[in-house]
């Protein structure tokens, strides 16, 4: 009698527990969304000319490609808005459209680096406008609490992390960086090639006329030479005549 008893409350304590059990479930959380580089650009609310930037350049669409198909990850230096209004004017403006996608990927490097890899980095660090030859790379130093990037033609400064785990970090950096490619100084302008000079046709016609009258007028000079000379011969013989007939006279 008393198994009975203590059958039927283990039961009904059992059937208790599920019913409480089904109408107490705890809701999942939350599923984490794909990484957005625009979403944390947006969200930080000072990096509206990158953005623009990002979006014309369609760079922004191939990163975010990259984030989703990357083994190595990207890293991006992030100027803020106040780092591109000190450039100077027309500093962006006198680029054409190439140029300004060299100027974003610049900014972009080739995989992941937290704060700590860069105190390691050899130099140069090749960006995602880096070719085969070389150029287009940045000089990266850091230390436990400092990390500078060096152009060649300016200098920038790591002041935030606004994003940092893997495929991706970015940081906020308070100057734009300036490729030596694109801001460097120009080396100077071959000088021209002297001109040509062509004589003047009249001066040549003249100059031929009177190179082939040369001949003419030697010709005319010795033919007059010997006309004198045949002159005086003559004059020569009739004096001579005259003489002598005086001389018969006498």
């Amino acid at each position: 009698m008393a198994a009975s008893v203590l059958l039927a409350c283990f039961l009904m304590l059992t059937s208790l527990l599920l019913a409480e059990g089904k109408t107490h479930r705890v809701a999942p959380g939350p599923a984490s969304g794909p990484l957005n580089l625009t979403t944390i650009l947006e969200k930080s609310g000072q990096y509206t000319t990158l953005l623009r930037l990002l979006k014309e350049t369609q760079v922004g669409v191939q990163i975010q490609s990259q984030l989703n198909n990357s083994y190595n990850g990207l890293t991006l230096f992030a100027p803020t808005d106040n780092a591109f209004s000190s450039l100077k004017a027309g500093a962006l403006n006198g680029l054409d459209n190439q140029e300004q996608v060299s100027l974003v990927l610049y900014h972009v490097l080739p995989r992941f680096y937290s704060p700590s890899m860069f105190e390691s980095s050899s130099n140069p660090v090749n960006t995602q406008a880096s070719g085969s030859d070389g150029v287009y790379t940045l000089n990266v130093t850091g230390t436990s609490n400092q990390v500078n990037i060096s152009t060649g033609v300016d200098q920038a400064e790591i002041s935030n992390i606004l994003y940092s785990e893997f495929p991706l970090t970015v940081y906020s950096i308070d100057k734009v960086l300036l490729p030596y490619q694109l801001f460097g100084p120009k080396p100077p302008e071959a000088a021209p090639a002297p001109a040509l000079v062509v004589p003047h046709k009249k001066k040549h016609k003249k100059a031929a006329e009177d190179l082939a009258a040369a001949p003419a007028a030697d010709a005319d000079i010795k033919a007059s030479g010997t006309r004198l000379k045949k002159s005086k011969l003559e004059w020569g013989l009739a004096l001579w005549g005259f003489l002598l007939c005086v001389g018969s006279l006498m």
